[in-house]
């Protein structure tokens, strides 16, 4: 893969921007573009791999990178999110949750024990693990690509389909990986679609397709799953292992059977160019909009040292707007109001969203339960429970984003005064370090007693039978142990053999009951806190986002009114001087525009097409 693009060009255009704003001593505009010149300096783009167990996650991060850093083996796998980013020398920290709520603490891990870092490393000295990240010298990551490895979707005390839908809002790219074996199951078709929803780039890998010759009919019954579920994303068959190879043998060939090539080609053409033009889009954005704020004051001082009458009718109107401004600045309560009522429904209407969608999965639960054996499909169940949860919390997720959306937009209808506003961005907001819902596992139920067991409870249910019919036999001068006794005992026996089954079904389905309601109480709980922090950031992020709006443009409209003013008091030499001045600054301000209308990105790259 090709390093990434030049940003000299964008670089520069904002250091002029800021020149300009720091000689105009507008410090809120050279903050707001510094900003973003940071991420113009930091272009590192996300990639997520994910998908279920034993799919070659790992083994693809090591063929991607061309490095074996991530542990393959047939009993091994990612069970910590684990972050590969570049560095100068080889380097491992584990992250761990802090002695308080969003604290966390960093632990140096030895780079050659990594492979044996799970959720319950002894590295984490008892703490939760949050992720393990990793920094090694490589090409591939020097270029800017942050890979990120997940634990398997629906692993064993993995963190789940919530956990890794936590690292998918601010990942630039999704690679969802399925092997060729098998077709898509339902579980990763409705994962498909909810990252689709969180992530504007996600691909479908087929791996392992050296080892499956029918490859290609899984390849069209997959696209046909994702046609009829309206899924559209491009899917790309490869192989880890002939990657390898060609990399080891210098095999152009093998490099391209591996199809490789086309995950590459993904990720120039819809990671990277989709950020360029995303980056480029943000630049002319804040570009454009200091330059209005910088070019009102510089205007409107212009205006009154030529023309006094036109300067005192424009101090009227700046009189007029900045009343206006002050008014939506010092009267916060309207849309402060609006926000804040926003975010407590929104609080209650997610907590309930969530409550009635594990209400629900409890309820079919327990129907199933009613019907079947627990103890014989106690596995099953515990498949089907964890993944129904995880793509009801996933979806959860996805509704707290459209309802989050809507509220900013209902926010900014408040701002309409002064113009049209950009909305924050809340994805950002819906991140999390791992969810601590997808850690809660299910209970085991008690085994199903052995033969020797059920032989016992026939053996004690039937004695009383043989006794009781022995000693009326003698009586009538039979012995103790007789056919009639025998029957009589047979008979008890199998009841009491029969009662002791339907009890013991009935204890292992109140078992299996109260063991789905811990479970789903488990997940209720950590979700309803993971829920409470992520609108406490979305509440401030709508908050800071409209203050910050309101008062650049109160400040403007300020500085706009006071040169206007001052104007009016110069003498003629200063006056001369002065115009000059703001003609040249003026004149900057309006070739600083024409250029970041230059910066307007190129359309989106057609998909990819099907292999042949």
């Amino acid at each position: 893969m090709t390093g990434i693009v030049a940003v000299d060009p964008l670089l520069s255009i904002l250091s002029e921007t800021i020149a300009v704003a720091e000689g105009s001593e507008r410090g809120d505009l050279v903050a707001q573009l510094e900003t973003v010149a940071g991420r113009v300096r930091d272009p590192r783009r996300r990639i997520v791999v994910c998908g279920l167990g034993n799919q070659g996650r790992s083994q693809f991060v090591n063929a991607l990178i061309n490095l074996d850093i991530c542990p393959v083996a047939d009993d091994a796998t990612t069970t910590v999110t684990t972050v590969l980013a570049f560095g100068e020398t080889a380097r491992a920290e584990l992250v761990v949750a802090g002695a308080q709520d969003g604290e966390v603490s960093r632990l140096a891990v030895p780079v050659e024990e990594i492979g044996a870092v799970g959720a319950r490393s002894p590295h984490a000295q008892g703490r939760a693990v949050l992720r393990l990240e990793i920094e090694v010298p490589n090409r591939l990551l020097a270029d800017g690509i942050v890979v990120v490895d997940t634990p398997a979707l629906g692993a064993h005390g993995g963190s789940g389909v919530a956990g890794v839908l936590g690292a998918v809002p601010t990942a630039d790219a999704v690679l969802v990986l399925t092997d060729a074996s098998t077709e898509l199951t339902d579980p990763e078709v409705e994962f498909l679609r909810q990252v689709r929803e969180l992530c504007p780039a996600v691909a479908v890998l087929l791996t392992k397709i050296d080892l499956y010759p029918h490859w290609r009919q899984v390849f069209e019954a997959n696209r046909n799953h994702l046609s009829r579920a309206g899924i559209d994303v491009p899917m790309l068959p490869v192989s880890s292992v002939l990657r390898a190879h060609a990399l080891r043998l210098q095999d152009e060939q093998l490099g391209r059977e591996s199809g490789f090539g086309g995950v590459f080609g993904f990720l120039r053409d819809h990671v990277v160019a989709r950020d360029q033009a995303a980056v480029r889009r943000a630049v002319a954005l804040d570009i454009n909009s200091a330059t209005e704020h910088l070019a009102l004051a510089l205007g409107s001082e212009l205006v009154a040292l030529r023309d006094p009458e036109r300067g005192a009718a424009a101090v009227r109107e700046l009189q007029s707007a900045r009343t206006a401004a002050e008014q939506l600045h010092r009267k916060t309560s309207v849309w402060q109001q609006t926000l804040g009522d926003g975010i407590t429904d929104l609080v209650g209407d997610v907590d309930h969203d969530l409550r009635n969608r594990l209400r629900n999965i409890s309820r079919t639960a327990e129907d199933w339960i009613d019907e079947h054996d627990p103890g014989r499909h106690w596995e099953r169940m515990e498949e089907w429970l964890t993944g129904t949860v995880g793509t009801a919390v996933g979806d959860n997720l996805l509704w707290t984003r459209t309802r989050a959306v809507r509220l900013a937009e209902q926010v900014s209808a408040h701002f309409t005064e002064l113009g049209a506003v950009d909305l924050p961005d809340v994805r950002e907001t819906l991140d999390g370090d791992a969810s601590r819902a997808g850690s809660c596992t299910l209970s085991d139920l008690e085994p199903d007693l052995g033969l020797g067991h059920k032989l016992l409870v026939g053996v004690r249910g039937s004695y009383g039978g043989v006794v009781m019919a022995g000693l009326v036999g003698t009586l009538a001068g039979l012995s103790l142990v007789n056919p009639l006794s025998l029957g009589a005992g047979l008979l008890l026996g199998s009841k009491a053999f029969r009662d002791d089954k339907q009890a013991r079904l009935a204890k292992r389905r109140a078992d299996a009951k109260l063991a789905v309601r811990r479970y789903l109480d488990d997940v209720a709980f950590h979700t309803a806190k993971e829920t409470k922090d992520r609108l406490h950031r979305i509440h401030r992020l709508l908050r800071d986002h409209f203050t910050a709006i309101a008062e650049r443009t109160l400040r403007s409209l300020d500085e706009s009114l006071r040169a206007a003013q001052e104007a009016a008091t110069l003498e003629s030499t200063a006056r001369a001087n002065r115009t000059a001045l703001l003609e040249r600054r003026l004149h900057a301000v309006a070739d600083l525009r024409r250029r970041a209308a230059t910066l307007t990105p190129a359309p989106s790259p057609p998909a990819l097409p099907p292999p042949a």
